[in-house]
């Protein structure tokens, strides 16, 4: 069953329109080979896609689509070849192809809505309602996707501003991370048990010179405390 207007005509003076209308796989092929255009239009700015998918020839939707067919192409009345179908195999193809299932026609209806008016069966209704849907939920994620970039953005930018607005809060920034970064190389180098022999050697050289000199500290401390006085400089020395 087809579903084109009832005012439609099945004859056109188009080879390769007509080939479609009549839903003649080979003859349309041979036109497509001879250099036919894969996107002439009849009066009514229908192209062969529309007139094929508006019978269900799924092949043909095929064939022209591999000739360089525009799927998103619309007649007169903005009506895409998904507004004239009616058969589940057709819809699949076109929308797996770009089509979008809820595009407008020039009176704002869908092809849902169209498909409705003409009483297609309604496995086609099902599938359409069905894509609609997919669509709306695809609309609302990349909706959401869209936001959470924007806020990403704000954020980094007001980072960045923040760095600005404190240039030696961001220099800070930039040399610890770079004693960091040299740390870790000499860490690497020489290995973390002999870093940490080091460290433990050089702690104990430190506990020596530090106990080597306090008993001289403390001769020190007790002259100056008894600056001035003779006896208390010869008891030091």
């Amino acid at each position: 069953m087809s579903y084109v207007f009832v005012n439609d005509s099945s004859q056109t003076n188009v080879p390769l329109l007509q080939a479609c209308i009549d839903g003649d796989f080979n003859y349309s092929k041979r036109l497509l080979e001879s250099g036919f255009d894969p996107n002439i239009r009849d009066s009514r700015g229908r192209t062969g896609l529309h007139l094929a998918a508006a019978r269900g020839n799924v092949d043909i939707c095929q064939l022209l689509h591999k000739f360089g067919a525009d799927l998103l192409a619309t007649d007169y009345q903005g009506n895409t070849a998904l507004h004239l179908c009616g058969h589940v195999d057709t819809i699949q193809f076109l929308v797996s192809n770009g089509l979008k299932i809820d595009i407008c026609n020039h009176q704002g209806a869908t092809p849902l809505v169209l498909a409705k008016r003409r009483g297609v069966n309604k496995d086609v209704i099902r599938l359409l309602e069905s894509l609609e849907e997919q669509e709306v939920k695809g609309f609302n994620r990349g909706t959401h996707s869209k936001l959470e970039t924007m806020q990403t953005a704000e954020s980094e930018s007001a980072m960045e501003s923040h760095s600005l607005l404190n240039p030696n809060l961001q220099q800070g920034e930039g040399v610890l991370s770079s004693f960091r970064t040299t740390w870790q190389e000499f860490v690497e180098d020489l290995g973390f048990w002999r870093v940490l022999l080091l460290i433990f050697v050089i702690a104990l050289l430190s506990l020596g010179i530090a106990y080597y000199k306090r008993p001289r500290l403390a001769r020190l401390a007790g002259g100056v405390l008894c600056y001035g006085n003779p006896m208390s400089q010869e008891a030091l020395f």
